[in-house]
């Protein structure tokens, strides 16, 4: 048997194999006798029937048969002598099926590219701190308010922060589009929901009474045939409600599960949460910053069939999010190109990890990975009931494995790399 591998575009290739008439016959033959043992044709007695019969009768799917075996036998022999990494399922093409010739056939298939693992010695990543001052707390706390506070009817007009509830039925060109009615719709406006214009069109109207708006689908609409387009909205408003906020008593303690006794515990305990939030905020920026300092480091290209499947995934995730499925949906709603970057990114991100875990020799020990069990237990009302189920669930035991090795991965990393401090303020990172 003999191989020829051909450099195609970008990450292509063609593999060209060559499988002798002997290991062809060889296949064949067999195949062919085993038959004979079996068959029972008019005429014949059983395992008598002559050879030249049972190859006119069971010749052309015997053939076929040996073909896709001596593909099955070859192709990966041949990838793994190669020493080649395939991304892709190949698309096989039999060049030559004359059995009293070499068979020959072509794979052609992307490859995971080669990745140099580069330290770079002049560029910086950013270590995020973030700030909190009083006036945050005071804010986060007004929110938790108002959140877990009542809607009141009020007859006056409506106004930014109100609750509104509405009956609405939108048209484009005159015609009616998927979701375009609702009744008994509730709305915050200045909640920024809705298409730009449509929660500004609601502002300063009275309850209890119908109106038109007109609006615009900003052009990155998530479904195509809308994106740009004009719409006219006829709407009644049905209410306008405003907030009543919550009291900070034991019922908002017992709501927001917070073992706290009075008012004074209650926003200690709020100011704990955001510096356990602001430090988890703080940890993803940064590595975000060192992912993108090491990804414009590296050029190279990701497989186009991996980036597609990744694109495949970030849709599926993002229909469930609405509660639609890939099969259900329409093939304009988030369409696959719209998620092409992001893909790419990500495998081209997963690659690199991949070879900075070989480049670092990183490995997971046994106790690392008890103890980020055990503090992720923590935040569990029965702690010993979740590791117990954690060690009973492969798939989380392997997810938490990647994670104590992006926890190493990045420690390293930080070492190794330059960095500079970015200080952002809480309130500006809550706007974003």
């Amino acid at each position: 048997m003999t191989s020829k591998l051909k450099k195609l575009k970008d990450l292509e290739r063609k593999l060209e194999v060559s499988v002798p008439v002997e290991d062809y016959k060889s296949k064949f033959d067999g195949k062919i006798n085993k038959i004979r043992s079996t068959a029972k044709l008019d005429g014949f007695r059983k395992g008598k029937v002559p050879m030249d019969v049972l190859e006119k009768r069971y010749g052309s799917s015997v053939h076929a048969d040996v073909l896709n075996e001596l593909i099955q036998d070859t192709y990966p022999k041949e990838i793994a002598d190669n020493k080649i990494r395939p991304a892709c399922v190949p698309s096989i093409s039999i060049e030559s099926d004359d059995p009293a010739k070499p068979i020959t056939y072509s794979a052609v298939f992307e490859v995971f590219p080669e990745v140099k693992v580069k330290i770079p010695r002049w560029s910086s990543y950013e270590s995020h701190k973030i700030s909190i001052e009083d006036s945050d707390l005071d804010l986060a706390i007004t929110d938790i308010l108002t959140r877990y506070g009542d809607w009141v009817d009020v007859k006056r007009k409506s106004q930014k922060d109100d609750q509104v509830v509405i009956d609405f039925e939108g048209k484009v060109d005159g015609e009616a589009f998927e979701g375009n009615t609702a009744k008994e719709f509730k709305l915050v406006l200045g909640s920024n929901s809705m298409i730009p214009g449509f929660e500004d069109n609601l502002m300063d109207k009275d309850p209890d009474t119908e109106f038109t708006i007109d609006c615009k689908f900003p052009d990155d609409y998530f479904k195509q045939d809308l994106a740009g387009k004009d719409a006219k909205f006829d709407i009644k408003l049905l209410q306008v409600q405003e907030n009543k906020s919550a009291d900070i008593n034991k019922d908002l303690f017992e709501k927001l599960s917070m073992d706290v006794k009075d008012e004074k515990s209650f926003k200690q305990e709020i100011k704990s949460r955001m510096e356990k939030e602001v430090e988890m905020q703080e940890q993803s920026l940064t590595k975000e910053s060192i992912y993108e300092l090491l990804l414009n480091s590296h050029s190279f290209k990701a497989p186009k069939a991996t980036i597609k499947e990744q694109s495949e995934l970030m849709r599926k995730d993002a229909l469930m999010r609405i509660g639609q499925s890939v099969e259900n949906a329409e093939s304009d709603l988030f369409p696959i190109e719209s998620f092409e970057d992001d893909a790419s990114k990500r495998v081209r991100l997963d690659l690199l990890f991949a070879e900075l875990i070989k480049f670092y020799e990183i490995k997971v020990e046994n106790d690392k990975l008890k103890e980020f069990i055990a503090e992720e237990a923590k935040k569990y009302k029965d702690p010993e009931q979740f590791e117990a189920w954690v060690s009973s669930q492969p798939k989380q035991l392997e997810q938490f494995n990647m994670m104590v090795l992006e926890n190493q991965l990045i420690e390293k990393l930080e070492n190794d790399l330059k960095s500079k401090d970015k200080v952002i303020k809480f309130s500006e990172l809550a706007n974003k």
